[in-house]
């Protein structure tokens, strides 16, 4: 069995209270969970508005489709419309 944990930091653009950065977050949250079929959750910078840091799970016994598929999250994580990809780290377990 192979983990593949991705944590991706955001930039959140035009967010000037909490309840703006929650928008932008779930709407990101539940388009890369449906589509790739993987745990996500906010787990830094919670009490920031222009700042957000997300970690995707996935499990499986793959590894090259797993990167892949990882690989595919980050893409689509640099297209978010009111958010920029500032930074991310994928760790193996």
């Amino acid at each position: 069995m192979i983990v593949g944990v991705l944590e991706v930091s955001l930039a959140i653009f035009g967010a000037t209270s909490l309840k703006d950065k929650r928008r932008v977050v779930r709407s990101v949250k539940d388009k890369i969970s449906h589509r790739f079929n993987v745990s996500v959750a906010e787990i830094d910078e919670l009490d920031f508005a222009k700042k957000a840091v997300l970690g995707f799970a996935m499990v499986g016994n793959d590894r090259q489709y797993m990167e892949g598929a990882l690989g595919k999250i980050v893409e689509q994580m640099q297209w978010v419309k009111d958010a920029s990809l500032a930074d991310f780290h994928i760790e193996w377990y």
